[in-house]
């Protein structure tokens, strides 16, 4: 019956963690992007953070539907043979619906977030504020979505289509930076699970 609770309760407390999480970084990296292009920037580098940041969008919703269309037993054949970063990509695949949801809800509602708001800033510094320019406006925001929207598009596509590699190559990176650290970044000996066979 206690387990039962614990169970109902997850799901709202998990939610609950991220909304929050999301909340508090959404509001600190906006005041930090809002401040650095406000005072230090230029157009150009502006624009290029834009870009920037769509990117990291596109790339967290490629990883996040990789974790879970991938198989394990691919990676599983790796790790075997002790190849760097399969037993990160095996945390991965072993972790799906907190991965997916960091990856597409957590970080793609943040760039999505500072998107709008950069191209906001950037839309002012190209009009000044002058209220003829809805028109500008609406543009830059069509703009923004469209590459978004977009390159999701493209992204999904190709993450279905090599799911397994996507995340074995993401388990690389983790490997790397925890060699690069000294620092274990995921708890690989926490990670049985039954494996998706199909």
């Amino acid at each position: 019956m206690g387990s039962t609770k614990n169970r109902n309760r997850k799901p709202w407390r998990n939610a609950l963690t991220t909304g929050i999480g999301t909340f508090f970084l959404a509001l600190s990296l906006g005041y930090l992007s809002q401040t650095f292009i406000g005072r230090l920037a230029s157009f150009l580098v502006s624009f290029i953070l834009l870009v920037v940041i769509i990117l990291i969008g596109i790339a967290f919703d490629i990883l996040g539907i990789a974790v879970a269309a991938a198989l394990e037993p691919p990676l599983h054949a790796r790790a075997a043979r002790k190849v760097e970063g399969a037993r990160e990509a095996l945390w991965l695949l072993r972790n799906a619906d907190r991965v997916a949801s960091f990856a597409n809800d957590v970080v793609g509602d943040v760039c999505a977030t500072l998107s709008g708001a950069i191209g906001a800033s950037i839309l002012f510094r190209l009009v000044g504020g002058s209220a003829q320019d809805i028109w500008i406006s609406t543009a830059m925001t069509a703009t923004i979505s469209g590459l978004t929207v977009g390159g999701k598009a493209l992204g999904k596509s190709f993450a279905l289509r090599e799911a397994n590699e996507i995340v074995f190559w993401v388990g690389r990176i983790l490997y790397f930076l925890e060699r690069l650290t000294g620092r274990s970044l995921i708890p690989i000996n926490n990670t049985r699970r039954k494996g998706r066979s199909s």
